[in-house]
């Protein structure tokens, strides 16, 4: 027979014993941020991107693109679950990101550069939160953390190896 795990000493936050959870909600919601600007940004590039690299960028796109929304739900949940609120407003999301919108429409090349370093930007923001997090006592946020930034790293890699000539 088992016993019950002694949670004499718990906190009373039991959902993630988080240390300062504000902390990391704010590191999550400027990811959460990022993460939702460049989704729509790959979704634009996506449905306009011209030239013989079309096929490649399109589909590349379509998969960053799925991959990110889903994740958008997933940071925008974890800071729920330290019982903290997701950002409510569009404002919310522009203030918080870092992720900027093209003035001009690119070349194929250049949607690939620009999508590259937006991955890249979210990974050292990444980066950054794994570090906080590993800090604050939350394991579930650094390998969150950990996870996306594996992703953004992967992605800036597999833009710009498209985007060279």
């Amino acid at each position: 027979m088992t016993t019950p795990l002694n949670v004499v000493g718990a906190p009373k936050n039991i959902s993630s014993g988080v240390q300062k959870p504000k902390t990391i909600a704010d590191g999550l919601t400027d990811v959460l941020a990022d993460t939702y600007r460049l989704t729509f940004k790959s979704h634009a590039f996506h449905w306009n991107v011209e030239g013989p690299l079309f096929y490649s960028i399109h589909s590349l796109t379509e998969e960053h693109y799925e991959n990110m929304f889903a994740a958008a739900d997933k940071l925008a949940e974890r800071i729920r679950a330290i019982g903290q609120m997701a950002p409510m407003s569009m404002h919310q999301m522009m203030s918080a990101s870092v992720i900027n919108d093209p003035e001009t429409t690119p070349s194929a090349g250049e949607m690939c550069t620009m999508l590259a370093d937006d991955h890249q930007r979210i990974a050292h923001r990444l980066h950054a939160l794994i570090e906080i997090a590993g800090e604050q006592n939350d394991p579930v946020t650094e390998d969150l953390a950990t996870e996306r930034s594996a992703f953004h790293e992967q992605a800036a890699w597999m833009l710009r190896a498209l985007a060279t000539e």
